[in-house]
């Protein structure tokens, strides 16, 4: 069975602060208790789709589906690694997640 990422609309900027620091906080106490494991982490874009104005979408890593889970994160497909930003995990993380664009810089 394939990892399933999570994914979670938070607002626009302004809006998405706050969700996206509790978010941050619950992930790094998990993150702490499990050993800080590479393949944890917790990634943000933002994105339009043709709206007037950007939506910041958290997306969780499969080995935090337990955290989606409490932020009630919706099932979904890897994304694609361009203009992804890391919002919480290790930076070593990415070659992990995302091994075919290990030699590309994005």
């Amino acid at each position: 069975m394939k990892s399933l990422w999570h994914s979670l609309p938070l607002g626009d900027g302004i809006m998405a602060q706050e969700p996206l620091e509790e978010i941050r906080q619950a992930f790094i106490a998990i993150f702490e208790q499990t050993g800080n494991p590479l393949e944890m982490a917790v990634f943000t874009r933002l994105e339009s789709e043709g709206r007037l104005h950007c939506e910041v979408i958290a997306y969780f890593s499969p080995a935090t589906s337990g955290l989606a889970n409490e932020f009630d994160a919706e099932p979904c497909e890897r994304p694609a690694r361009g203009g992804l930003g890391l919002l919480a995990g290790s930076d070593m993380c990415w070659p992990i997640l995302f091994p075919e664009n290990d030699s590309q810089v994005v």
